[in-house]
């Protein structure tokens, strides 16, 4: 049976919402659960068969982060504010986005960095990024380490136990 071909366009907020709401280890994110609940992806470019890189809306509710605050090894990240006003937190402290803003992460940087929705609106961006295989993300914050190896994300410890 042939694959089903994909679109030619979409629109993009019509994109379904991504099956599985996080990729985090079940302990990871039932403590994160009341943060991500308000975040919702759509993964836009997996609609595509892209298999280069990932590009996802994303959108936040208010009290939402996009994700862990994390640094990866091997893959650049970048996001552009479509609407509503984040907080970019790096290693560098806390900047506020507004809509038209982008910023980029490169690989190796060490720059660890997430988005947080400290406002009364919704926030939405598209985020962009590469999927080197072999990358691995540090969480400077948090007991978690990740490695991606053949498409797949695999969690442990800091300490290189699994989760």
């Amino acid at each position: 049976m042939p694959d089903t071909p994909p679109p030619l366009a979409i629109v993009a907020a019509d994109a379904p919402l991504r099956a599985r709401p996080t990729n985090y280890p079940a302990p990871v994110a039932a403590m994160l659960a009341a943060r991500l609940a308000g975040r919702q992806k759509r993964p836009l470019g997996d609609l595509f068969g892209l298999t280069n890189f990932g590009v996802n809306l994303t959108r936040l509710a208010p009290g939402a982060v996009s994700s862990l605050r994390h640094a990866h090894a091997k893959q650049d990240e970048f996001v552009y504010i479509l609407d509503g006003c984040p907080t970019l937190v790096t290693n560098a402290g806390r900047t506020p986005l507004a809509p038209g803003m982008c910023a980029g992460f490169r690989a190796g940087s060490g720059d660890a960095h997430t988005l947080v929705n400290e406002t009364d609106a919704d926030v939405l961006y598209l985020e962009i990024g590469d999927r080197t295989s072999g990358d691995e993300v540090t969480y400077p914050d948090d007991d978690l380490a990740a490695r991606f190896i053949d498409g797949q994300w695999t969690f442990s410890h800091k300490d290189g136990t699994p989760y």
